[in-house]
This record gives structure tokens, sequence and C-alpha cells, in this order.
């Protein structure tokens, strides 16, 4: 009989503990953190930046997890535009920090390494930024999505558009590192299948603060088109470079194959006047684009305008807190959540509805778009006129075409 008093406290204790064991493992894990990285301080600063922070905040606070008890903290990093400073901010977010997915990476050097590092670490890659192509090509893995454009759209674009116009012979000025590469690989493919002909190119640094060298040899081409395949300070320096060499003036035709409306302000109208470009987002496009860029605006630094890689920032975002509220918590696993996110339909204020493909890209529908002259513009940061849309499955390689091993299994 006092064995039995004595064993019945014992195997209350053991379940009591077991209970205590068990509690936090049937919990649901509803935290999450985001690490934004890009450039900070440099080139791409205004078209990522800090306001590419504010854009992610503004997911989390409109995706209403956190008034559902989840607790989700944004960090952010800056790459410097260098792949090992970029991997070396991602490691230590991913194994120390417990961050669970890097957001935006513009700069396709940076993303490309960043991208093998999430699989890696079966983390998530959220890019917005990088504009390579390969990312959903060659380069593709379960962990990383591209959501707001890439060269193959960038090409298909303006390449097309000013090749079909008459400009059927090009010559390249590019940025010397993989977005450059890709853009100028891809905008080349385009011209010589619309009939045109690449006369040659040149290669410049990153972040190069004098173009006349390179801009002398696209005038002594006589191409009837200058592509500028390179981003942000680079394209508005050899823009203004060009205006002061005469290339506009002699004939030439100047293609910015990647511009922001950030790179449109920095320059004014009087100057950018008459560019062609391929963009997915426009924040005077409609009324909820609008009414979303003027909240937007009233956080962001300088009072700027969302770019569109501000503006994949936050819709990317928004999808990815989707799919995590869909799993019923963070499942730690980053493949298993981009496959949520490939399931889920997306739907968000600023790019509609559409697929996340197999390969990691979005569909969404790119517009050309011709920047207006001084006297046309009727309010702040009214700068774009819209000459042409771009269907989805047209901005986007199609999978029958792509090296993207996902597709292959």
């Amino acid at each position: 009989m006092k064995k039995k008093l004595l064993a019945r406290p014992t195997a209350a204790l053991i379940a009591v503990a077991g209970m205590g064991l068990a509690s936090p493992a049937l919990a649901q894990d509803k935290t999450v953190k985001i690490g934004v990285l890009n450039d900070m301080s440099s080139l791409y600063a205004d078209i990522g930046g800090p306001n590419s922070v504010v854009a992610v905040k503004m997911a989390v606070e409109d995706s209403g997890l956190l008034k559902k008890g989840w607790k989700i903290d944004v960090v952010s990093g800056d790459h410097q535009n260098k792949p090992d400073v970029g991997v070396n901010i991602a490691r230590q977010w991913l194994d120390s920090d417990k961050v669970d997915a890097i957001a935006d990476t513009p700069n396709s050097g940076v993303a490309l390494a960043v991208s093998n590092l999430a699989r890696e670490k079966n983390a998530v890659l959220l890019n917005s930024g990088a504009a390579s192509a390969d990312l959903t090509g060659k380069a593709c893995t379960p962990n990383t999505i591209s959501y707001t454009y890439d060269t193959y759209m960038l090409a298909n674009g303006t390449g097309k558009a000013l090749t079909k116009a008459g400009g059927d012979s090009w010559y390249f000025l590019t940025a010397d590192y993989a977005f450059g590469h890709a853009l100028e690989r891809d905008t080349s493919a385009v011209v010589t299948a619309n009939g045109g002909k690449v006369l040659g190119g040149v290669k410049h640094p990153i972040n190069t603060s004098d173009f006349s060298s390179f801009l002398l040899q696209a005038q002594a081409s006589k191409s009837k088109v200058v592509g500028l395949a390179n981003a942000g300070g680079d394209t508005t320096n050899s823009i203004k470079q060009a205006a002061e060499f005469g290339i506009v003036a002699g004939g030439q035709k100047l293609a910015a194959l990647l511009l922001f409306i950030n790179d449109v302000h920095s320059l004014g109208l009087k100057t950018a006047q008459g560019l062609t470009f391929t963009e997915s987002f426009y924040w005077d496009q409609n009324e909820a684009t609008r009414a979303w860029s003027k909240r937007f605006a009233a956080l962001a630094n300088k009072n700027s305008m969302p770019s569109m890689t501000q503006a994949g920032n936050y819709a990317m975002v928004l999808h990815y807190l989707k799919a995590m509220e869909a799993l019923g918590g963070n499942p730690r696993d980053g493949a298993k959540v981009v496959a949520k996110m490939k399931e889920l339909p997306t739907d968000d204020p600023l790019f509609g509805k559409g697929p996340l493909r197999a390969d990691g890209r979005r569909l969404i529908p790119a517009y050309l778009f011709e920047v207006k002259k001084p006297e046309e513009s009727k309010y702040p940061w009214d700068y774009y006129k819209q000459i042409a849309t771009i269907a989805p499955e047209d901005a986007a390689k199609p999978l029958s075409a792509s090296e993207c091993p996902l597709l292959k299994k």
C-alpha cells in the first residue's frame, strides 16, 4: 500500500514533465525575421536603400499578422555592391541572427551569391532588386523568387520596341558585372531576332564617374541606338554626359534599358525627356498605386515616390507573409515556404493578381513608358506616359525555353 502511494506522485510528476516538454513542440512558431540587403549608400541607394526597408515594414503592417499575435522583425544591411560583403552579412544573419528571409538584393552579382547561400541554409531569398534572368533560369533554386522584373523583360520591352521602330543597329555601354552582362546578352538576342545588328560594345566598371571614353567609342560606332546596360547612378551619369557629347543631337538614340523614376527625378525632365524604357510599376497608374505610393512617400526619405523595386519589395513580402499564415506558423524551412508561395495565388494592390511560376518568376505585365516633356508634367513626380502594355506571358521567358533545373524533375 505504501509503495503504491509513493508511486502515484512520481507518475504524476513524470506526466507533468512530459507535458512541459511537449508544449513548446506543439506550439505554433509565429516569429519571423526579414533582412533587407541592398546598397544603402552608393549608386543604387535611391532605387533600394533605406526606402526599401520602409516598403518592407509597410508590408509587415499591412499583412495584419502583428494584430494576430505574430512577432515580425525587420533588419537591414549594406552589401556595398560586393558579393563577398553581401554573403558575409547574409551568412551572419542566417547562422546567428535567426533571419528567415533576405529581401531586395539589387546587384545581380550579390543576388546570385546569396541565392546559393539561401539554398545551402534552406532560407528564402525574396529578390526584387536584382535583374539577372539567370536567377529564375540556369541558377534557379527552390529557395529563391524574383518578383518585379528581369533582364528578359527589359530586353523584350525596350529592346524590341526601339528595334522595330527603326533602331536596327546597336552599340552597348555595359556595367561590367553579372547584371550588365545579362542585360546586354538578352537585349542583343532580341535585337538580332527582330532584324537588327549589334555593332559592338564596351564594358565599364560599376559606379563610374567619367563616361567620356566609352561615349566616344559609342559615337564612333555610328550605331542608331546606344544601349545603356547599366543602372542607378551609372545610368544617370551616362545620360548626362551623353548630352554633353551631343550623342542624341548627333542623331543617335539613347536606350536606357533600365531606368527608375528616381533616376528621372535626379536627371530632371529637361534632360530625361523622350527616354523610352520598361517597368512593371509606376506610382501614378491607378487609384490603388496612387494611394499606396502617397503613404510610402510620407514615410520615405526625401518624400520620394517608390521605385519599381521598392514597390516589388512590398508586394513580395506581403505574399511571403501570406504564405507563412497559410502554413499556420513559421516552419523554419525556406523551400517549404517558397513552395507555399507558388501554390497560393498572388494578389496585391500594386501588381494585382498573377501566378508565381515553378521557376520562381512572378508573372506580371510590363509597360513601355516615355519620359514626358517638362511642359507635359502637371504635378510633382508626373513623369511618365505609357506607350504600350506588355502581356505577362511576353514579359517573362517561356518555361519551354527555360534552363531552370527545377523544371527538369
